[in-house]
């Protein structure tokens, strides 16, 4: 089984447009949306039902024991993340300003603290039309990467005999990102013809290098600035990473993003050039 990786160096480029068009013209079997900060391949591909969902747990955060609680205020006076909240006269952990850095436990001269393994997301399980992994993680949490890996091993775990998998990354370069590469037989970026998405696109370049990764680049809305789709072309052949094709600045696109429409089911412009750089991207998966 192959592995594909769609991933942009900024968001708002059309990455998850690109795979969920991908997703149909290949009639994938295996997906996953590896963007656990902010997921939503699930709304533009055909895995209905409802999925299998297991909770993701990941570091340590506090928990007040409330009988235990005298409510002394020592706590409070030790943490320096603002995260114990005077409720009445006992005590509560606000999740998402704790560190789990184990003071609050320390001071309580009542044992009334404790450090417990934090349920940090969740991760959903598709498996009535091929296999489709996902996960959300929660606000502030900081083991995306990990999740991501859960992600893909799920994936791979529920896969049937398939020829192509085909995966949603996160947009930039930190650990999702990284973690989404690990294992990827071809990384597809989706850049922006603007001076941020150039940028962008050649720090995500630099960041995929390093894990030894085929690479193929496409722009998206390549007319709105043809001189710096030409800048990106050019990099491509400087860098000898295949150039896979551009795609057009295309109204039918909002309109089918708004109507929660899978764009290789539209037909306009947009779509066809989709489908010429799926076709590019699969012949270096050969």
């Amino acid at each position: 089984m192959k592995r594909l990786l769609i991933l942009s160096g900024k968001g708002g480029t059309g990455k998850t447009t690109t795979a969920a068009a991908f997703i149909h013209f290949a009639k994938a079997k295996a997906a996953a949306d590896c963007d656990v900060d902010a997921p939503n391949l699930h709304l533009v591909t055909e895995w209905n039902e409802d999925p299998h969902v297991t909770d993701f747990y990941g570091g340590e955060k506090a928990y007040i024991e409330s009988d235990k609680c005298i409510g002394c205020g020592e706590c409070e006076n030790h943490c320096r993340f603002d995260a114990l909240i005077k409720n009445g006269d006992r005590y509560t952990v606000n999740e998402y300003a704790c560190e789990g850095c184990g003071v609050c436990a320390y001071v309580c001269p009542r044992d009334a603290i404790r450090l417990d393994t934090d349920q940090a997301g969740r991760k959903m399980l598709y498996l009535d039309n091929g296999v489709f992994s996902t996960a959300v993680l929660k606000m502030g949490r900081g083991n995306s990467g990990k999740l991501v890996t859960d992600v893909k091993m799920a994936m791979l775990k529920n896969a049937p005999e398939t020829d192509l998998a085909i995966l949603d990354g996160s947009p930039g370069i930190g650990c999702p990102v990284m973690a989404s590469i690990s294992g990827m037989d071809l990384v597809l970026v989706v850049a922006e013809p603007s001076f941020s998405g150039i940028s962008d696109m050649k720090r995500l370049i630099q960041t995929a290098e390093t894990f030894r990764t085929k690479l193929a680049v496409c722009v998206n809305k390549w007319d709105i600035s043809p001189e710096n789709t030409q800048k990106i072309q050019d990099y491509c052949i400087e860098n000898r990473i295949l150039f896979a094709g551009k795609i057009p600045y295309d109204r039918h696109v909002s309109a089918a993003i708004n109507a929660g429409q899978n764009l290789a089911e539209v037909d306009c412009p947009a779509r066809e050039a989709l489908l010429e750089i799926y076709k590019n991207t699969c012949k270096l998966l050969v």
